[in-house]
């Protein structure tokens, strides 16, 4: 039996200590079978978690106490045994004869794919540390996003005018309207990151924590008080997202009923083949979830405003499986053609501001009266910050701001033994990442149950629960000892407040290289290669979990394309007769 102790005085208020360690794919299965048991909807059958088989190496290869590649092995795991019972509803195949695999040690890598892809035989990550990576993009899409020293830091941790309490300042995609609100000169001379930083925290730490949050409430900005676990628990915000489970989707009821929707039968045998799936979103949360659906086959349109800033580098494996379009919802006929889009839609994700595409008519309520007149339920997908309910839910967020509420920065700065209330932001990004695998796992329930019952349902995912879970009480923290061993085993280089995610992730990926070279090689078994691509030859990440179906196991069976790159009058695929390339 798995036992944890209280861990006040090591990782902080709130945190809880493994008290013996389990090799890393058996801890996976305990944590699969923790989240199984608390997921409503997720079978309780114990012959269908005998079907899952996890393997890998025993020991961490994440710095720092919290499990995140055993969280999202064990995530994954879960989207394997839904994927096989959509398969025994499909083809008739009984689930509990089928099986699925799960790496741990490629779990873990997954949490850094958006840095492991490799573009005509360069590997990513390199290429960023050389600042080579613009040169393969033809269309920029960041619209200077993080050039200069202040715009570089204005997403970074900072002490403020209370001892021990940091805060997470975030400059979103556009830093200026971050710093300039609170009277810091955009056009002082500086040379360095580094200047940058120190400039931006004199002027920081003359706040308290509470008038950075009102300050950032008042401007609709992004940011976040570090709180220990603890403290965000005590939080009227934390406690509200504790009454809902990690993977939460439920059933419209009260809408109009719509029947049952057979899964199709179609040459593609993946789990999700004819599912149709129309994706609004931005950064790395969204694009995960319809990334991690048209593996398993499903037919991903992802619609991108061109006018908003994106990340490059994330279009390299983030639009995998899928095809993309540009559309600006602000014009009439752009809102007419994602309607129609939206109108054949099984699924429909959304990653802007809980709420704020309500007022754009494309809310849970208006999908939900389409499902009605078209007598065909549909699965909406809610992909944001804070959860579904709470003082907060329509604040916006990103992937530090999770870090920094759940307390996960907090403990990352107390195991690296900075001085206390010192945060750090975990070594990759997590929150992202498992709260995209967590909506796409709650949709494959709920299109399960459609084609059971019928209805329509409601997914919400959030950053903040995704870090959560890593300092669950149950999930417990590694040792002192064991983050030590896996410090010096990678010779990992230590991350400081200061550094943006895509810094510390290229850290990571130097100690993988040093310690598995052949986990992240182009002819790795965990990665899958396409021979060409709009940037030229490319290896990316496979996806992590495999059934033993190999004709139905999850697979992109397109590379990946840029942002806005069809053009926006393209059908869907069982009517598509081919390419229609915007050329730009």
């Amino acid at each position: 039996m798995h036992e944890t102790i209280p861990g006040d005085e090591i990782y902080g208020p709130g945190t809880f200590i493994d008290k013996s360690v389990l090799p890393v794919p058996e801890d996976a299965r305990r944590i699969f079978e923790l989240l199984a048991t608390r997921t409503p909807g997720f079978t309780k059958d114990a012959a269908l978690w005998g079907t899952v088989k996890f393997e890998g190496g025993p020991d961490p290869i994440v710095p720092g106490p919290m499990k995140s590649p055993v969280v999202a092995a064990a995530l994954h795991a879960m989207c394997g045994v839904v994927a096989n019972e959509l398969l025994e509803l499909r083809d008739g195949k009984p689930a509990k004869d089928a099986s699925v695999i799960v790496n741990t040690d490629h779990a873990g890598i997954w949490l850094a794919s958006t840095f492991t892809a490799y573009v005509d035989g360069k590997d990513i990550s390199s290429l960023a540390r050389n600042r080579e990576l613009s040169n393969i993009f033809d269309r920029d899409f960041e619209k200077g996003f993080g050039v200069g020293p202040l715009a570089g830091r204005a997403t970074a941790l900072y002490p403020t005018k209370d001892a021990g309490v940091w805060y997470q300042l975030h400059g979103s995609l556009d830093a200026s309207k971050t710093l300039c609100s609170m009277g810091i000169d955009m056009n002082v001379p500086l040379k360095s990151f580094t200047e940058g930083y120190e400039y931006i925290r004199q002027h920081v730490q003359k706040w308290s924590p509470d008038e950075l949050e009102m300050h950032n409430i008042r401007h609709g900005l992004c940011g976040s008080i570090c709180y220990s676990p603890e403290g965000w628990r005590k939080t009227e915000m934390g406690k509200r997202l504790a009454e809902y489970p990690l993977i939460n989707y439920t059933r419209e009821s009260y809408a109009q009923p719509t029947p049952p929707v057979c899964l199709s039968q179609l040459p593609d045998r993946r789990p999700l083949a004819g599912i149709k799936v129309v994706e609004m979103v931005r950064i790395i949360a969204g694009p995960t979830v319809g990334v991690t659906l048209a593996s398993f086959g499903a037919d991903v349109i992802r619609v991108n405003c061109s006018r908003l800033p994106d990340l490059n580098v994330l279009q390299l494996t983030l639009n995998a499986g899928k095809r993309t379009i540009d559309l600006d919802i602000g014009k009439e006929d752009d809102m007419a053609r994602l309607e129609e889009l939206v109108g054949e839609a099984d699924v429909f994700i959304q990653g802007f501001r809980y709420g704020s595409l309500d007022r754009k008519g494309l809310g849970l309520q208006k999908m939900l009266d389409v499902a009605a007149k078209r007598n065909r339920g549909i699965i909406y997908v809610d992909e944001n910050c804070y959860g579904p309910s709470g003082p907060f839910a329509e604040r916006p967020g990103w992937q530090q701001i999770g870090d920094a509420a759940s307390g996960v920065s907090y403990v990352m700065g107390r195991s690296m033994g900075f001085d206390e209330g010192t945060s750090v932001l975990p070594p990759l990004p997590i929150s992202d990442m498992t709260t995209g695998v967590v909506a796409a796992l709650a949709t494959m329930l709920a299109i399960r149950d459609r084609a059971q019952e019928g209805g329509s349902y409601h997914v919400v995912s959030s950053l903040v629960a995704g870090d959560a879970i890593l300092v669950d009480s149950e999930v417990g923290l590694y040792p002192t000892k064991v983050v030590q061993k896996t410090l010096d085993r990678f010779e990992f280089a230590r991350s400081s407040p200061d550094q943006f995610v895509s810094e510390i992730m290229i850290q990571v990926i130097d100690g993988w290289k040093r310690v598995f070279p052949e986990y992240l090689a182009q002819d790795s078994p965990f990665m899958m290669s396409y021979e060409s691509s709009s940037w030229g030859q490319m290896n990316i990440l496979r996806p992590v979990a495999r059934l033993d179906d190999k004709d139905a196991s999850p697979v992109w069976k397109d590379a990946p394309v840029p942002n806005c790159h069809y053009d926006q009058n393209i059908t869907w695929h069982d009517h598509f007769s081919g390419p229609a390339l915007v050329s730009h």
